[in-house]
C-alpha cells in the first residue's frame, strides 16, 4: 500500500511539471502532504506512539493544511498573477521531470544493498531534483518557495526509509526548519509585494539599497 502512495506521489511530480496555475501548485502540495500522512501511518506503525503521533500531526496539520493555506493567503494578499510563468514550455518540463524519475530509478538499480528500499529512494531523490528544477525554471518567488517545500518533502520521504528508527529529534528539526523558512519567506513576500506589483525573480535585480 505504501508503494502505491509513493508512486502516486511521483505522478503528482509529473503533473506539477505541466501545471500552469499557481494555485495548482498549492493543491498539489496539500495532496502530497496527505500522501505523506498515510505513508507515515502505514510505514511507522511500530514506532513509539508519542513519536508517531507527533509525525502524523506534523504531516496532516502542517504539510496538508497550514502551509497550503498560508501560501494561498500570501498569493491573494499580494495579488499575484495566476500563471506560474515557467521559463520552459510545459512539454519540455514534462520531459525533464520524467527523465529525472527514470534516471533515479536506473541509479537505484545500480546500488546493490538489500536494506535499500528502492521505491523510497527513487521517490525521495526525484522529489529533491524536481524541487530544484522548479526553483530554477520558474520566474516567481512564490514558486521558488514551493520548490523548497517539495525538496523538504523529499527529505521527509528519505527519513521514512529508516522507518521505526527515525528519532523524534529529527522530526522536530525538520518541522522547525521548515516553519522558520516558510515564515521568513512569507514575511519577505508580504513586504516585497508592497513594492513590486508582481514578484518575478528578474525584478529583484533592479532593487537598490
Amino acid at each position: 500500500m505504501t508503494n502505491v502512495l509513493l508512486i502516486t506521489y511521483l505522478m503528482s511530480l509529473i503533473y506539477l511539471s505541466i501545471a500552469n496555475r499557481i494555485m495548482s501548485y498549492v493543491r498539489i502540495l496539500a495532496f502530497q502532504g496527505l500522501l505523506l500522512f498515510f505513508s507515515s501511518f502505514i510505514e511507522l506503525n511500530e514506532m513509539n506512539p508519542i513519536n508517531l503521533t507527533f509525525i502524523l500531526i506534523e504531516t496532516i496539520v502542517f504539510k496538508t493544511i497550514a502551509v497550503p493555506l498560508f501560501l494561498s493567503y500570501t498569493i491573494k494578499q499580494n495579488n499575484f498573477s495566476r500563471e506560474a510563468e515557467p521559463y520552459l514550455p510545459n512539454f519540455v518540463s514534462l520531459i525533464i521531470v520524467t527523465s529525472i524519475i527514470v534516471i533515479t530509478f536506473l541509479l537505484s538499480n545500480m546500488i546493490i544493498d538489500i536494506k535499500l528500499n528502492k521505491v523510497y529512494f527513487v521517490t525521495a531523490l526525484s522529489s529533491l531534483f524536481v524541487g530544484l528544477y522548479i526553483i530554477g525554471s520558474r520566474k516567481k518567488i512564490i514558486t521558488h518557495v514551493m520548490g523548497f517545500l517539495i525538496i523538504e518533502n523529499g527529505v521527509f520521504i528519505l527519513s521514512l526509509a529508516v522507518g521505526n528508527e527515525m528519532p523524534m529529534l529529527v522530526n522536530s528539526g525538520i518541522l522547525l526548519d521548515l516553519f522558520i523558512s516558510v515564515l521568513l519567506l512569507g514575511v519577505f513576500l508580504n513586504k516585497i509585494g508592497d513594492v513590486l506589483k508582481d514578484v518575478d525573480v528578474n525584478q529583484l535585480r533592479n532593487l537598490k539599497d
